[in-house]
């Protein structure tokens, strides 16, 4: 009986699912779900929540294509965190409105956006710093590297949000009902002095032909400086979290597990033996 040949790409399909088990579990799951919801959306007539489905199966490959295309290994923590992340920003967050639904969805995912996005800038330093003879720097340098990386991209996602309000009126500086102001504008004697205007009761909105147009109970709506500010804040805490770690990693522990698992490599993930061994003996029998 002949026997079957283990052709060149399924020992490679087989490197990849033996590496790569658990991401690629993750990632097809939420890609069902996705596709899924596309349909139901589509079916539902709603073509900007389609839309955002599409941009987020494009969001999903973004780790894959990082892989291939900078020649680096992402961890199985890092990649599952990832495509969990853009789940629950886009699918959930976005279309499900779970930062309505869910108190503080918004500042987990703000606070584990600060978090990642100091390992990714830390990476980016590490691997620049391993790749060079050249250059030589100092744990503390590397990790303030990273924060401030992390911050920038914080700020920048922020005038994003900003953006998308002002120019297509959307809402994603999630407005704050909020019962007390400190301003200097509704200073009766015209002075640079901020006064307090407390425990506001409700406020009511008037167009300038005097019909009303709407009523806030509670106190006074903040237009998105206090979600603005908060997730600065987050991400900030994010940020230091890891940047903590981080500086313990280099410092003391350069085989600390937690980090690793966070932390990209330059090069492609390591081929397991078993499947380097049939590679080997499919050669020898060409």
């Amino acid at each position: 009986m002949k026997k079957k040949r283990y052709k060149l790409k399924d020992m490679f399909k087989d490197a990849y699912k033996e590496t790569k088990r658990s991401s690629l579990l993750v990632y097809l799951v939420l890609r069902f779900l996705v596709i899924a919801c596309m349909i139901l959306q589509i079916i539902h007539g709603n073509l900007e929540n389609a839309l955002l489905c599409i941009l987020s199966l494009f969001l999903l490959l973004l780790p894959s294509f990082i892989e291939h295309k900078l020649n680096i290994t992402l961890p199985n923590t890092l990649e599952i965190i990832i495509y969990l992340f853009i789940f629950s920003a886009e699918i959930l967050g976005e279309i499900n409105n779970f930062y309505g639904i869910i108190p503080y969805w918004d500042t987990i995912l703000h606070t584990l956006n600060g978090f990642l996005c100091a390992a990714v800038g830390f990476s980016l330093v590490n691997i620049l710093e391993k790749t060079s003879d050249k250059i030589n720097l100092s744990p503390l340098y590397l990790c303030i590297v990273a924060f401030c990386f992390s911050m920038t991209i914080g700020v920048l996602w922020e005038f994003f949000e900003y953006g998308s309000d002002i120019i297509f009126k959307l809402d994603m500086q999630k407005d704050n009902v909020v019962s007390w102001i400190s301003t200097v504008e509704l200073n009766p004697l015209n002075e640079n002095k901020a006064i307090i205007v407390e425990n506001i009761d409700k406020t009511v909105m008037y167009n300038k032909k005097g019909n009303e147009l709407a009523v806030i109970n509670g106190g006074y709506l903040d237009i998105g400086i206090n979600d603005t500010m908060k997730d600065l804040i987050v991400n900030f805490i994010g940020a230091l979290t890891f940047c903590f770690f981080g500086f313990f990693y280099l410092k003391y522990s350069k085989h600390d597990k937690f980090i690793k698992n966070f932390v990209p490599t330059k090069g492609r993930r390591e081929v397991p033996e078993v499947i380097k061994k049939k590679l080997s003996q499919s050669k020898d029998k060409n």
